[in-house]
């Protein structure tokens, strides 16, 4: 999910009756202005972020003239990266001032909350964590995204959004230029990591771009004049991260350190909890799961394994291990081929579907606007197995993607192998539900029809992140305790591994990033104590170098759901109704869970 803003004249319109027609004048008037006119001119400062929110065109306020945003690359120079740096810290000023929080009803005091937290990692960015400076998958991806976003979206014809990706593709040799001047001291990881996903983005210039003109058209011309300046570029940046950026000498690592990690980690989660108490409670979590584990595997293990023994001559976690870890190895025995893990994906989503209807989980879209894709090579970086886009949240109508990510042809038998068995068939329908129905596409259904649109926006875009991972473990939690698959052992099992790496998620962000934990501790803890492949850990590893704090969320949002849910029940008593319960938070959108609590229970 991308964050940045969006505005045509005639929403404008409408965005301010909206603001006015409410009851309430005064602070909730003024704050429904300042919130929209925010949002809208954070995502005019950044035209990429606007086109995933599906915010093409904005009137300047002091011009009066219409910008179109997706012709536009982002302004990277230091001078762009200073406008926007100003521009953060005088909308905290004047929300601060001209619509104190205290001030606000529960709602809008819900969203003060997020635009607040959004600027201030906005600054933290800016000040003192400074990644602009330091890594370069940050300017690949986005340049990725600036071009994929228009050819798979609706919001005009095909030849004036092939156009956009042009005028953007032009722009991308000066945009690369401007980052060179002050990328500097580079882990060499995210050197690697931006060259690879470099690669998608010339694939995505050569072929699918391309692909994408149709025979005869004047615009073939256009790319035939543009596209190899643009290749070029890219290619000559690869070069240069590879022989100039990533051969000096650095002082710094993908190490976030304590204190800068402790004070963005506040930002993301919007709660108390610090990372000491949430990693305790994972370390113990983690040890009640794995003996949970144990009694769910040992009567498996009788049956997949009739003349082996119940490895009764040891005990502990050698034992755990080896019993747990024979029936998982059984289970993984199941699994998709190689080319066909898209194919078993689409298949489980009918089952599931099915499955949500009968029980009364959540209310499903009426949309039906789901599509099962590949992952786009740009991404497969950060998204190794799958990923979920949303339809942006000012066209609902448009798609929503689940991205699978295709095993490289090129990848060995045995780490292909090895991936497959991580994702069998029970892993690949969590993934579904986690990714798709009920979880993060349903939970974007719900939100992409909040009112007023603003509201929508400012909540889509600044999502509160343990809200959005929280909700897909969680319902994963529902389905599994509503029988799902007939209660089978097995995915039960795989659903106890997949709670174990969610925990080891947790305490590997935190003391990767703060306690200087090394790959090889990493590693262990991955495989021998949350029972996870080679192919998994190594990619997982990656993830907590390229990424902090956002492996954390979905334990944290987790237990907030849970928490919620059950405050919820215990005053419905018996009126209890999961079905309105769920539909009730999700039409809240992403905001942090106890605020939530706080607005259902009022």
């Amino acid at each position: 999910m991308s964050h940045n803003c969006f505005s045509v004249v005639a929403l404008c319109t409408v965005f301010a009756a909206l603001a006015y027609a409410s009851p309430s004048s005064g602070p909730s008037a003024k704050f429904a202005e300042l919130s929209d006119q925010f949002v809208k001119e954070s995502l005019a400062l950044s035209p990429t972020n606007a086109s995933a929110a599906g915010y093409h065109k904005h009137v300047d306020a002091k011009t009066g003239k219409t910008i179109e945003l997706d012709a536009l690359l982002d302004d990277l120079s230091l001078k762009g990266i200073d406008k926007q740096r100003a521009f953060y810290e005088r909308w905290r000023e004047r929300f601060r001032k001209e619509t104190p929080v205290a001030s606000l009803d529960i709602e809008d005091a819900a969203d003060w909350q997020l635009i607040d937290d959004q600027i201030g990692l906005n600054l933290l960015e800016f000040d003192k964590i400074q990644n602009y400076r330091h890594n370069p998958t940050g300017v690949v991806e986005l340049i990725g995204n600036a071009i994929f976003l228009p050819l798979t979206q609706g919001y005009a014809s095909k030849d004036v959004r092939i156009g956009d990706v042009l005028s953007r593709m032009k722009a991308i040799p000066a945009l690369l230029d401007q980052v060179k001047i002050y990328l500097n001291d580079c882990d060499p990881v995210w050197v690697k990591t931006a060259t690879e996903e470099n690669e998608g983005n010339i694939d995505l210039v050569e072929n699918t771009v391309n692909n994408e003109i149709p025979a005869g058209s004047p615009l073939k011309a256009q790319y035939d004049q543009i596209a190899p300046s643009t290749v070029s570029a890219l290619k000559n940046f690869s070069k240069w991260l590879q022989n100039d950026l990533g051969k000096r000498p650095t002082k710094l690592t993908w190490r976030l350190g304590k204190e800068l990690y402790d004070q963005k980690f506040k930002l993301v989660m919007e709660t108390d909890i610090t990372p000491e108490q949430l990693l305790a409670d994972a370390e113990s979590d983690l040890k009640s799961v794995r003996a949970e584990m144990l009694q769910l595997a040992l009567p498996m293990h009788k049956q997949m394994y009739p003349d082996h023994s119940d490895h009764s001559d040891v005990s502990g976690r050698d034992r755990e291990n080896l019993i747990i870890g024979e029936v998982l190895a059984k289970i993984s025995d199941d699994h998709a081929q190689r080319d066909h893990l898209q194919q078993a994906v689409e298949a489980d989503l009918e089952s599931i579907k099915q499955f949500i209807r009968e029980k009364n989980i959540v209310s499903l879209s009426a949309r039906e606007n789901l599509k099962v894709m590949p992952t786009p090579p740009f991404m497969r970086g950060i998204y190794s197995v799958a990923g979920f886009h949303n339809a942006p949240p000012l066209e609902p109508q448009a798609e929503a993607e689940y991205w699978v990510t295709p095993i490289d042809p090129k990848t060995p038998d045995a780490k292909a192998e090895s991936k497959l068995r991580e994702y069998n068939n029970y892993a690949l329908k969590w993934l579904s539900i986690h990714e798709a129905l009920p979880g993060h596409y349903i939970q974007f259904e719900h939100l992409n029809s909040i009112q007023p649109e603003r509201r929508r926006l400012l909540r889509s875009l600044f999502a509160n992140g343990a809200y959005v991972e929280g909700w897909a473990e969680y319902i994963a939690q529902v389905m599994m305790d509503e029988g799902f698959l007939n209660n089978d052992p097995r995915f039960r099992l795989v659903m106890r591994k997949i709670r174990l790496r969610l925990l080891s998620n947790t305490i590997l962000d935190i003391k990767m990033q703060t306690m200087g934990m090394t790959d090889e501790q990493a590693i262990d803890l991955m495989t021998k104590d949350a029972f996870q492949t080679q192919a998994e850990a190594d990619g997982k590893l990656l993830r907590a170098k390229l990424s902090s704090t956002q492996l954390p969320t979905y334990y944290v949002g987790l237990r907030e759901w849970l928490d919620v849910r059950k405050a919820y029940q215990a005053k419905a008593g018996a009126n209890f109704d999961m079905l309105k319960f769920h539909d009730l938070v999700l039409d809240q959108g992403p905001l942090p869970v106890p605020a939530i609590g706080k607005i259902v229970m009022q």
